[in-house]
């Protein structure tokens, strides 16, 4: 999702912890970047506190389904198009807060990165065609 947007989300709900898919994490304790010598260093330290094979510590947390795509534009500003704003309140209400919806332009290309993640696939498909289909047409 981007450094910069993790931390941004890590402020407005006093996080310490924040990560994206690529696999960045950021301990605020220790930096504002992705550090992953840092968030290895912590792993260990937490295995150590914990006296736990790595097994058992690192099984947690059940994953869920997620997907993002990307859609090319070539300018203008395709997510402030009502369509798109409808397909994403569209979207948002469906998931009624069993799931999460990232939508976003990407910081490095012409892209608009669209995100969504929960309990069930072939409805978290739906809704990130959905939206996908409603930045195409407004790009």
């Amino acid at each position: 999702v981007g450094d910069r947007y993790v931390l941004e989300k890590m402020r407005e709900g006093g996080f310490n912890l924040g990560g994206e898919q690529s696999g960045h994490l950021i301990l605020a304790d220790h930096g504002t970047t992705g550090d992953g010598l840092v968030a290895a260093l912590q792993v260990l330290a937490a295995l150590v506190r914990s006296g736990k094979k790595a097994s058992e510590l690192l099984h947690l947390f059940d994953t869920v389904p997620q997907l993002l795509k990307n859609v090319r534009y070539s300018g203008g500003a395709p997510l402030e198009a009502d369509a798109v704003k409808a397909a994403i309140a569209s979207a948002e209400t469906e998931l009624a807060g069993n799931g999460r919806l990232v939508i976003r332009p990407s910081g490095t290309e012409p892209v608009i990165r669209v995100m969504a993640e929960g309990d069930d696939a072939a409805q978290v498909e739906r809704l990130v065609d959905s939206i996908c289909d409603a930045v195409k047409a407004a790009a």
